[in-house]
């Protein structure tokens, strides 16, 4: 959500090199969260119910400092995740995520997922 109203501000702001840095942002993360449902799906779990997570403001003011910690969350979440005990393929969709989202911290753009 918070890659998509920056993506919206750029895209108000006439940036459209920015608003495509944003977008492809959004479209990892994206991708993160359909192969996490799937899994979770696959493992037999019910998929969260995401119909009340509103989006929330944000601005293109300091948006690179905001993301940058977001990132840095991430990838102690995902560091975490995959110290945990897991199964193989479970243990294999964390490292890859995680992978990619060392390249969001380090790079702020996106498209490191792989298809």
């Amino acid at each position: 959500m918070f890659y998509k109203a920056l993506t919206g501000a750029a895209e108000e702001a006439g940036d459209v090199r920015l608003a495509e840095r944003l977008n492809e942002l959004l479209a990892d993360e994206h991708h993160h969260l359909s192969r996490l449902t799937a899994r979770l799906i696959e493992l037999g779990e019910v998929a969260p119910d995401l119909s009340a997570v509103r989006q929330q403001p944000a601005t293109l003011e300091d948006w690179e400092i905001v993301a940058r910690a977001r990132e840095h969350a991430e990838v102690e979440r995902y560091t975490r995740l995959a110290g945990a005990a897991l199964d193989a393929a479970t243990a294999a969709l964390i490292e890859e995520i995680l992978r990619v989202e060392r390249e969001h911290e380090r790079n702020l753009a996106g498209k490191w997922t792989a298809a």
